[in-house]
């Protein structure tokens, strides 16, 4: 009696060899559970009943594509979680509505209250500490003398008014500081308050916070107020 061996081995997408014949498999790169268990089917019809698969090599097959689908639902678990992170993260950005923020500018914006504000940042100690705020036409609005003053940070502020108490000020501000060490000019650098009045989250696009000072990120805002 003459057995004829059609034994068939189970493959990866690309070719699946049946018998002795080779059968391109479909274009998809990934192999679902569906195709994978056609495949095991097909298997087992073709497979010589005289030396039939190793069950232990089956055992195996199926545990490698039972941890290789749950590799896939996780990712797609993963991919839930982080959206629901972006929610919360945009939440939290949008509690920051109507606060102000410091951050690192040399150009001061009016507040609600028409205050203008920031810090100055001395990297050594300096006397006669001064800054300059300083309006679009080039002109000098006011002069805020601080002193003499230690390395670190140091807050100023003004009402946004003249002498009389009218408004001097509506618009953004340069701000110059001027401050000299014992070595020479001390290099200073500025941030200042602005008012955060929406947050923007386009999809798939970063958090942004919008205020007077342009789009921020909530990562480059030192502190609220």
């Amino acid at each position: 009696m003459t057995v004829t061996n059609n034994t068939a081995t189970l493959a990866l997408p690309g070719t699946t060899t049946v018998g002795t014949a080779t059968v391109k498999s479909a274009k998809s790169s990934t192999l679902d559970q569906q195709a994978f268990l056609k495949l095991m089917t097909t298997q087992l019809k073709t497979q010589d009943p005289f030396a039939p698969v190793d069950s232990t090599q089956m055992v195996a097959q199926m545990a490698q594509f039972s941890s290789v689908a749950g590799i896939s639902e996780m990712n797609t678990s993963l991919k839930a979680i982080a959206s629901d992170i972006a929610g919360s993260r945009v939440g939290d950005a949008a509690s920051w509505i109507g606060r102000s923020a410091l951050v690192a500018s040399d150009t001061a914006t009016p507040l609600n209250d028409g205050f203008y504000a920031g810090e100055v940042s001395l990297p050594s100690a300096a006397g006669n500490v001064g800054v300059s705020l300083i309006d679009a036409n080039g002109n000098t609005v006011k002069e805020i003398a601080l002193g003499a003053q230690a390395a670190g940070s140091v807050p100023f502020s003004w009402d946004g008014k003249a002498a009389d108490g009218s408004v001097a000020a509506t618009g953004p501000l340069k701000v110059v500081v001027t401050a000299a060490g014992k070595d020479g000019l001390v290099r200073a650098t500025t941030s200042t308050w602005a008012g955060i009045s929406a947050v923007q989250s386009p999809a798939g696009g970063a958090t942004r916070l919008v205020t007077p000072l342009g789009l921020i990120a909530p990562a480059d805002a030192q502190r609220l107020g």
